[in-house]
């Protein structure tokens, strides 16, 4: 090999090493705020409905902007718009460490949003510019062993930091990280690919997100406040912005969601069984640790150990799920995953004061089996059911409606388990500021087995949604390869 060729490998191998790690760092955060939302509401004296704020305000930010951030990167540079997240994403990061109230964190972590939106939605369009076709599949595998890393390490990380050290931490932590992977970036990565013109679909953007906000804000409050006028007005607010965002997006030159595609007899099954599976499976985490620490008692960081196999042993399942698509189709393996979800849902919703932990581990890695088993699959027949010229349009898509069931898991979870328990004592139970006596332990447990049994309802009607749409031949199958993806889109 020439030196040439060596510099433009090791080059190469950076560009993707500094990818990998924005990934990487943007999927910690979804996970390691969970572990520290008692430590963060005790210190900021957050209000009770305020802390799941603190996590749904993150993920909203990415769920609006993940279409449209990636049009910014094909008008002003992918790469630029890519190294601009990571600035943005540190800045939030750091502002978050030096949060002083409620208002600053929730403000903070929405900047935080901004900049994994960035991150995320352009760093696909950056491999794709740097890598050529017989090489993108691998990085985009690296790719996503850095998404399953980033939520192993978020959980891990969270459960250490939160135990021994400060949860300012959690934020402090991407300080460094991302400021070395900005400063190689600046250095390895350049735009290649020429830009485009491209309009923002600014009125679906304000009414998507408005709606969103709106409802999410309605469905929080009714678990701790009786339905009144201004619960209502917000409620039917929110559907009137959502139907407006529809009527919108059907006028748009370049929407923000292309309607269009619901007409693929299989698009539409495919991207709500994606959505009711991230509004069954998403709580998830939020609910087991809060059981763990609050009625076992467990410490943040044995609470998190319990649950890394589930994730490990979805990293291993994953690419076997993918290539079984290539093989046989995406319908059977997407179907079954959900189906093995039902059974860890069925085992969690058995919990009570006393089961044995090793019950959790066993529940977290039937979980991560099946979800091992779902994305990739579903991804595949998402690429397999768009036309050639959605490709990206479509796994837009796929992102923004699994964000979105992703946003109402924690919101729906505490308002059904909250019908269990007294709603003034449902959320100090969620985050830990709540003294569990042995009856209360127990009233607990029952609130969160109506979440659990209501998570497996969703996963059910996801697991028909799957099974009843087109199955598609071998040869399709093959023809688009499965992604290796074995997280969230």
């Amino acid at each position: 090999m020439s030196a040439g060729a060596a510099a433009r490998g090791e080059r190469t191998g950076l560009a993707l090493l500094v990818i990998v790690t924005g990934v990487l760092i943007t999927a910690v955060d979804t996970t390691i705020v969970v572990l520290a939302l008692p430590k963060i509401q005790l210190a900021l004296h957050v209000g009770l409905s305020g802390v799941v704020w603190v996590i749904i305000s993150y993920l909203l930010v990415i769920t609006v902007l993940a279409t449209q951030v990636g049009r910014l990167g094909d008008m002003f540079g992918r790469v630029r718009m890519y190294e601009a997240g990571f600035a943005v994403f540190v800045v939030g990061s750091l502002l978050c460490a030096l949060a002083t109230s409620e208002a600053t964190i929730i403000a903070y972590r929405v900047l935080q949003g901004v900049g994994g939106a960035l991150v995320t939605a352009n760093s696909g369009a950056v491999i794709a510019d740097i890598f050529p076709p017989d090489r993108r599949g691998r990085a985009y595998g690296f790719n996503a062993v850095g998404w399953n890393v980033g939520a192993i390490l978020g959980i891990l990380l969270g459960g250490l930091i939160t135990t021994y050290v400060s949860w300012r931490w959690i934020f402090w932590i991407n300080v460094p990280i991302g400021v070395a992977a900005l400063s190689v970036a600046l250095r390895v990565l350049h735009d290649r690919a020429e830009r485009q013109s491209r309009r923002l679909d600014v009125a679906g953007m304000l009414t998507l997100s408005l709606g969103l906000f709106a409802l999410l804000w309605a469905v929080t409050r009714l678990a701790t406040h009786p339905v009144d006028a201004t619960l209502l007005g917000y409620l039917l607010g929110g559907l009137a912005l959502l139907v407006a965002f529809v009527l919108i997006e059907r006028r748009q030159r370049e929407p923000m969601l292309d309607l269009s595609l619901f007409r693929v007899p299989t698009m539409t099954p495919t991207l709500l069984a994606a959505t009711l599976q991230s509004l069954a499976n998403f709580a998830v985490l939020f609910l087991v640790i809060m059981y763990l620490q609050g009625v076992r008692g467990l410490s943040p960081l044995h609470a998190s150990l319990l649950l890394v196999p589930g994730y490990l042993v979805g990293g291993i399942v994953g690419p076997l799920s993918g290539r079984l698509a290539d093989r046989v189709g995406p319908v059977w393996p997407a179907t079954v995953g959900l189906a093995v979800q039902v059974v860890a849902l069925a085992v969690y919703a058995s919990l009570g004061v006393d089961t044995p932990l090793a019950v959790i581990v066993v529940a977290s890695i039937v979980n991560g089996i099946g979800s091992g088993g779902f994305f990739p699959a579903n991804n595949s027949a998402v690429m397999k059911a768009a036309p050639g010229r959605a490709f990206g349009i479509a796994s837009g898509m796929l992102r923004t409606f699994a964000n979105v069931g992703m946003v109402f898991s924690f919101s729906v979870a505490i308002l059904i388990a909250a019908h269990s328990i007294s709603r003034g004592l449902a959320f100090a139970i969620f985050v830990g500021t709540v003294s569990l006596s042995h009856g209360l332990a127990r009233a607990f447990t029952t609130g969160i087995h109506a979440a659990f049994y209501a998570s497996m309802t969703f996963m059910a009607l996801a697991a028909v949604l799957s099974a009843l749409r087109g199955r598609g031949g071998r040869g399709a199958a093959r023809r688009r390869p499965a992604t290796a993806e074995t997280g969230p889109p």
